[in-house]
């Protein structure tokens, strides 16, 4: 609850006195969300002294996703909210979020190792990785007139959305047990998903893009197409966390059907 309270405390703080009341603010709130995300992971690991049910492979395509997003944020403007949060918050948020998922990363396959369940986290990320790279290179947009970095934001905006996918196979594998908090990082992550998606769809008339057939915006549609994918990906997840927190509150863990699951 202190980790909610605080996060969407400025988060609201970040719409109201920097931003003014944007909505392109919107998408600032996205990456703080994802940030609240990463720091319950977090708080599970540090609270349990154990890596069980974090899904290394799902850290990794995380940190990929951060780093390539990065790559355009820290010094062009074509993916940025056009408020004041775009200045420095929003890149700030980011390399909080790659700091958390890179100590994340240490603590389950060093100190936390003998805990991790590594027969169960075998999903591979390798294809994921560079199958989001190739349709990135097709589809992306020109927002920063360079195609390299237009085409990294692009990846990393692929990759964020199929990271979800080794922490759910991991789930499936698993049993079906999820723990509390990483119930409530899948659920974090799909807020700031929304959030996302939502700025998106309010700025999909500005989203250009070196037409492949002309009229037609393929880099919008990829873009919203990829944030609807993710909620598709969780909608199962979502019925048993809603049900969860419904007849057991915050401290809910999560006993999903397994059969039902990617």
């Amino acid at each position: 609850m202190i980790a909610y309270g605080g996060f969407i405390t400025l988060a609201l703080a970040v719409f109201h006195f920097v931003a003014e009341g944007e909505f392109s603010a919107v998408l600032t709130m996205s990456v703080i969300f994802q940030c609240l995300a990463i720091a319950l992971l977090g708080l599970q690991s540090l609270s349990s002294g154990s890596a069980v049910g974090i899904s290394a492979n799902s850290l990794i395509l995380e940190a990929l996703s951060l780093v390539f997003r990065l790559s355009s944020t820290v010094w062009l403007n074509g993916y940025l909210p056009v408020d004041a949060s775009g200045d420095h918050i929003f890149q700030a948020v980011d390399v909080c979020s790659l700091g958390l998922v890179l100590w994340l990363l240490h603590r389950v396959l060093v100190v936390q190792r003998g805990t991790y369940q590594v027969e169960d986290d075998t999903l591979p990320v390798a294809p994921l990785a560079l199958g989001s790279f190739v349709l990135a290179v097709l589809l992306h947009a020109d927002m920063n007139a360079r195609p390299l970095f237009d085409s990294l934001w692009m990846a990393g905006l692929f990759m964020g959305i199929l990271a979800v996918l080794p922490q759910l196979w991991m789930i499936a594998r698993g049993g079906g047990r999820v723990e509390a908090l990483t119930s409530h990082y899948i659920a974090a992550m799909a807020v700031a998903r929304l959030l996302s998606g939502a700025f998106m769809w309010h700025a999909r008339f500005d989203i250009t893009c070196a037409f492949w057939i002309e009229g037609f915006n393929h880099a919008v549609w990829a873009i919203l197409g990829a944030h609807a994918v993710h909620l598709l990906l969780l909608a199962d997840f979502a019925y048993y966390y809603v049900k969860g927190l419904a007849l057991q509150g915050l401290a809910l863990p999560l006993h999903m059907d397994s059969s039902c699951m990617v």
